[in-house]
Formats: C-alpha cells, structure tokens, sequence
C-alpha cells in the first residue's frame, strides 16, 4: 500500500448520510476511528442537521447543504481544540445526523388514569389516548435528552421513551387550561388545538421538540361521571320544565277515571301553579338546608310510620317520592329530578329517598 493509499484510510475527506429508511432519528457517522482533515467536504442533505460533537462538547451545527470544512466554519470546534493559528491538522470528533422532518401518527395514551380537578364534579379520574406528530427543533437539546449517546436512534425506542413523557406533559396541559370534563369528553377535536399551544412550549423547552398536531381520539371517565353526565343531557332534553309539567297534567287527567269537568279543571289549574313554582325553584337554584329527618333507621322496604293527618295541608311528617308526587300532583319521576337537583330537599337512605312535610311546604314557598 502506498502511502497515498495510507492516507486515504487514515482521513475523511466526505461526510454524509444517506438516509434509506423511514424510521431513523439520528444517526452517528460510523467512520469513529478516522481523522477529519482540513478542507474535508461535508454534505448534509434537506431534511437533516449534521452535529459535531467533541469530547463529549457540543461543537458546530450544520444545515442543508455542502459545506468545506475550515477554520471560518468550525468556530466552535476551532475554540474547543485551542487552535492558535486556525485549522490545520486532522482531529477526530463525533459527527450525528439528526432527521427533522415530520414524523406523523406517533401514538400517545394513559397507562393509569389521571387525577383533573373538575367545578362540577371535583376530582375525577380520567383516561385518555390519540395520535401526535413531532419534528426535532433543537438537535443539540434533543441529543442531550432524549437520543444520548445512541449511534442509530430509531422511532420505536422515542415512542418508548416519549409516551410517558408526552402523557405528563398532556395531564399538565389539561390541569392547567382547566377544561370541563364536559367538555373534555365531547369535544375532542377542539381540546387537541386549545392544547398544543399548552404542550408545545414544554416539550421544546425539555426536549427540542415541536408538535404540529396533536389529536385527541378519546377520553373515558367512571361510570359514575357518565350517568352525571346523561343525567344532565336528560335534563336538558326536558326543557321549559313549565310546559312538561302542563304536559305531564294534561296526559294524567286523559289517563285517569271521572272527577268532572270542574275538578279535571281544577286540578289543571293546580298543575300550572306547581309547575311553575317548580321551575321558579330549578330557576332559583334554592340552597335551603335538609331539615332532619325523622326515622332514620326506615328503609325502602319497611317506610316509616307516617302522620296522615298532621301539618298544614294535610301532608303526612314524612312521605316517600311516591306520596310527595300524589300530593303535589306531578309523577314520581318530576320529584325525583328536583330531589336530584337540590331544589327540593330529602335525605336518601340507601336507595329510598324520604321528604319532610316542613321540606316540601318550604319547597312551595319558593
């Protein structure tokens, strides 16, 4: 061998990666042993950023494009090795070719639930998963975080290492934009773009990542949230609670046997007046306090003992769902919602619910 040849072995004259898969982050020049000399060409190519890195200091930084490698390029590295005249003898460094383009349809998801503070529920335990895309804005930064010292640093070892790191980051977000479950649950489109301006400026800032995109595909809450929330919906189908009332009246005197003209009158005369009484209370959001309750050890299978002639009105000292409809003139389901909302005040003993008779006078009051 000559000594050209010798040479030749010895130095890198071209530095460049052709990247042939679809799947690499960055990636290490594999020539570790040889020396870089002066004037050594080096290609970097759209799409990448060639990062020199040497004993174990970040060097310079080169975009797309060819670049002849000498002392006015490499200030960084001239500064490192303490040339004194400029470069020229032949070193050896680290060169990593970090990708940035876009890298679309990352998965991210909640292996535990997350714990959000709700104002309508409190706390609440949520799980949550969807797509993001990512592109590298910081190749030094990402090096150092999240590749490290990986010679071939795949996409299946950053979805390993980000996933939880993109959930901390989402459960951040979320606790601090303070959405609704309501509207975590429902609007999923719409909670992913109020989001990313949220996540973005964490994960440049900890890993030299941007996300673009970053979709939310679902997110589930307990059972016990998810009948709260059909409830609401239910309440809300209802409407004007006034014309249900009129209406839920109306279909139980075409049910019922006799009484008249006058009474059957009578009666929905009454059932306005309570109907609109009963939407003044939902309107009102009326807070009184549960009066104690009597018979606390009563069930729904043994009621306690009632006082059917006692108070105003006639209405019994206590009186089950059931009997405070009868006496109201509504269905029982009407009593149950309003006992459900607050506006009429019961205590609930197991499954069964009881109301005082001063509870439901109180309640027609308002």
């Amino acid at each position: 061998m000559g000594l050209m040849d010798y040479l030749k072995t010895q130095f890198l004259e071209i530095i460049q990666w052709q990247d042939d898969s679809r799947d690499t982050i960055s990636y290490r020049h594999p020539d570790t042993q040889k020396e870089i000399k002066r004037g050594a060409k080096l290609i970097v190519r759209e799409s990448q950023v060639a990062q020199f890195i040497y004993l174990g200091q970040f060097g310079d930084t080169f975009g797309p494009g060819e670049w002849t490698l000498t002392t006015d390029n490499i200030p960084i590295l001239s500064t490192l090795k303490g040339w004194k005249y400029g470069f020229e003898s032949p070193f050896k460094a680290d060169v990593y070719f970090v990708n940035t383009r876009l890298f679309t349809g990352n998965k991210w998801g909640t292996a535990n639930p997350i714990l959000l503070r709700d104002p309508d529920f409190g706390v609440v335990r949520v799980r949550a998963y969807g797509t993001y895309d990512f592109h590298i804005v910081d190749p030094k930064l990402f090096l150092k975080e999240v590749a490290g010292t990986d010679d071939h640093f795949r996409l299946e070892e950053f979805a390993d290492t980000m996933r939880s790191r993109i959930v901390s980051v989402f459960s951040e977000a979320v606790a601090a934009a303070k959405v609704p479950v309501l509207d975590v649950a429902s609007r999923y489109q719409e909670l992913g773009e109020a989001l990313r301006p949220v996540i973005n400026p964490a994960v440049t800032a900890k890993y030299g990542l941007e996300i673009p995109s970053f979709i939310v595909e679902n997110v589930s809450v307990p059972p016990e949230v998810e009948q709260a929330i059909d409830k609401r919906s239910s309440m809300a189908a209802v409407g004007n609670l006034n014309d249900y009332v009129k209406y839920q009246m109306a279909q139980g005197m075409a049910e019922g046997a006799g009484g008249g003209m006058a009474a059957s009158a009578a009666q929905l005369g009454a059932g306005v007046s309570m109907g609109q009484q009963i939407a003044q209370a939902f309107a009102a959001g009326q807070t009184q306090a549960t009066p104690p309750v009597i018979g606390a050890g009563a069930t729904s299978s043994t009621p306690p003992p009632q006082n059917p002639g006692g108070g105003t009105g006639g209405f019994p000292d206590l009186m089950s769902p059931a009997e405070a409809a009868k006496a109201l003139g509504v269905s029982e389901s009407d009593v149950l919602t309003a006992l459900a909302d607050g506006s009429l005040k019961g205590k609930k003993i197991g499954t069964a619910w009881r109301i005082t008779r001063a509870a439901l006078e109180e309640f027609l009051k308002g």
